[in-house]
């Protein structure tokens, strides 16, 4: 299902947008798709239900183009050094796990199935990390920063897995000190990992 692009012809109001998008993507974390509806998100964007109808005409379009707009996906990048891109990975993923977005990130991961249009936009995002993280590793390999038998799914696995326990079971009481320590977790888990993997060559 693609995502559906509000309606042309109106006059529209980018601050009307964000609030209404930022207030679905926090109800959809916060109550899952059994709670979500039109007049929910209006009430909580303190917007009227006209200006999400004529926008979204149905709920499913609604947290679509909310959740494409406001989760991004992983994105590559080639610092250089395989260190480098990983803890570019790394921070990213913790982004998408302590931002505003987390919840909802979450929720996605348990309920995107039986949702149209978020089980496509669910795909795309865990795609975008699969596709992001391997160029990484194999730029890696190439450049001789990691042995040519280095498992790519190993790696990965332990890098991703590690970001998402240390974002889940982390007390909500030290929640903002994980939020604010993301470019220095990430580094610290890279660099264990690195170790790790450089050691049994």
């Amino acid at each position: 299902m693609a995502i559906t692009s509000p309606p042309t012809g109106r006059p529209r109001d980018p601050e009307v947008d964000r609030r209404i998008t930022q207030a679905a993507v926090a109800l959809f974390g916060e109550t899952g798709w059994a709670g979500f509806s039109l007049e929910a998100v209006a009430r909580r964007a303190g917007v009227g239900k006209a200006s999400i109808y004529l926008r979204w005409p149905t709920k499913e379009q609604l947290l679509t183009h909310a959740l494409a707009t406001r989760v991004a996906n992983v994105a590559d990048a080639d610092t250089g050094t395989l260190r480098g891109d990983l803890v570019h990975l790394a921070r990213q993923l913790l982004e998408l796990h302590v931002g505003d977005g987390n919840q909802a990130v979450l929720r996605m991961g348990v309920e995107a199935a039986s949702i149209p249009g978020v089980a496509e936009r669910w795909t795309r995002l865990r795609e975008s990390q699969v596709l992001a993280a391997r160029a990484m590793v194999r730029r890696g390999i190439r450049r001789g920063d990691v042995p040519e038998d280095t498992s790519v799914t190993l790696l990965l696995d332990t890098l991703c897995g590690g970001v998402l326990m240390h974002a889940i079971t982390t007390p909500a009481e030290l929640r903002e000190q994980l939020a604010a320590d993301v470019d220095g977790y990430a580094n610290r888990l890279v660099d264990f990992l690195l170790r790790s993997v450089l050691s049994t060559a």
